[in-house]
């Protein structure tokens, strides 16, 4: 009887282990709102979710770090890795030493340089950059009229989304509907909100005339938002946008500051990308892109996104 019990016990164990899944998690950078709902999407995901563990790393904006880190989760033996790249120009080096330790990896949130030529196992998951800046600039002529002066706030230049939704800007602003809207002024806040909040002083300072920010993610938006308004800047008088529709922007939005912003589903690209982790893990097929559709947000339709991040 004592060795039936044992067995069974044995059983239970092995089993157990077998269904024990560890998912190393790198974040470019915790102190960020947008990747910060991220994060908190895959954690609280894998607490509904049996024998999942995280180990979620902060690679603090620095390649170097996030690489160690990779390295540590693949020393560990970890079932699968997911990345938010620092620099999405420095993936395939990621890919190569997950490649070579037989280790699945998702990219997530931010487009990988070798995203067309990843290796088996390897996928992103993310929202199609092609429609962010595309639907904010679309939205921002609209209200101008199709006509007028514009100012662009990017992102980290070595980072693929701020290159791209950039170009989604100027792409919008060739056609005949808003071919009379300028671009006066284009500079990088890397994200930050201090940063944008400091660049727009300086152009005011300076005596630049705009109609429109465009920013290329709602902390940079929200930051030209409190630095026009410090300036007395009748916020009627000018159409400022941004992408991701964070709480922080949705407020911003509410109060009348703010006239457009894209949700991103930053929780929903969590949670798509454990599940192509785990899928891998199983051995199953996952496509190379997954994406979470983008969604325009304007004061018309802001409160059904009050509560979505």
């Amino acid at each position: 009887m004592k060795k039936l019990f044992l067995t069974s016990a044995l059983a239970l164990v092995l089993s157990t282990a077998a269904h024990a899944e560890t998912i190393g998690v790198s974040m470019a950078l915790f102190d960020d709102n947008f990747l910060t709902v991220l994060r908190n999407g895959m954690i609280d995901y894998a607490k509904t979710l049996d024998g999942v563990t995280l180990q979620v790393e902060d690679a603090q904006n620095d390649v170097s770090k996030q690489q160690s880190q990779i390295q540590n989760f693949i020393a560990s033996g970890v079932t699968a890795i997911v990345v938010n790249p620092v620099d999405t120009d420095a993936t395939e080096a990621m890919s190569k030493l997950a490649a070579d330790a037989g280790i699945p990896l998702v990219y997530v949130n931010r487009q990988p340089v070798n995203v067309d030529t990843l290796p088996d196992k390897q996928a992103f998951v993310a929202s199609n950059e092609a429609e962010s800046g595309t639907l904010e600039a679309q939205e921002v002529c609209k209200l101008l009229g199709g006509k007028g002066k514009a100012v662009v706030m990017m992102g980290e230049l070595s980072n693929q989304a701020a290159r791209m939704r950039t170009q989604d800007v100027h792409d919008v602003f060739k056609t005949d509907a808003c071919k009379g809207i300028e671009i006066v002024e284009e500079q990088t806040a890397n994200w930050q909100r201090t940063q944008a909040s400091d660049l727009m002083t300086n152009w005011l300072s300076a005596g630049l005339e705009f109609d429109a920010v465009i920013a290329n993610n709602d902390e940079m938006a929200v930051g030209a938002v409190q630095a026009l308004k410090a300036a007395g800047r009748d916020m009627k008088t000018v159409v400022v946008g941004g992408v991701d529709a964070t709480q922080d922007a949705l407020a911003a939005m509410k109060a009348g500051d703010l006239d457009v912003t894209v949700f991103q589903n930053a929780a929903g690209q969590g949670r798509g990308a454990l599940d192509a982790a785990l899928k891998f893990a199983k051995g199953e097929t996952v496509d190379k892109k997954v994406y979470i559709p983008f969604e325009l947000v304007t004061p018309e339709n802001v409160d059904k996104y009050i509560t979505k991040n």
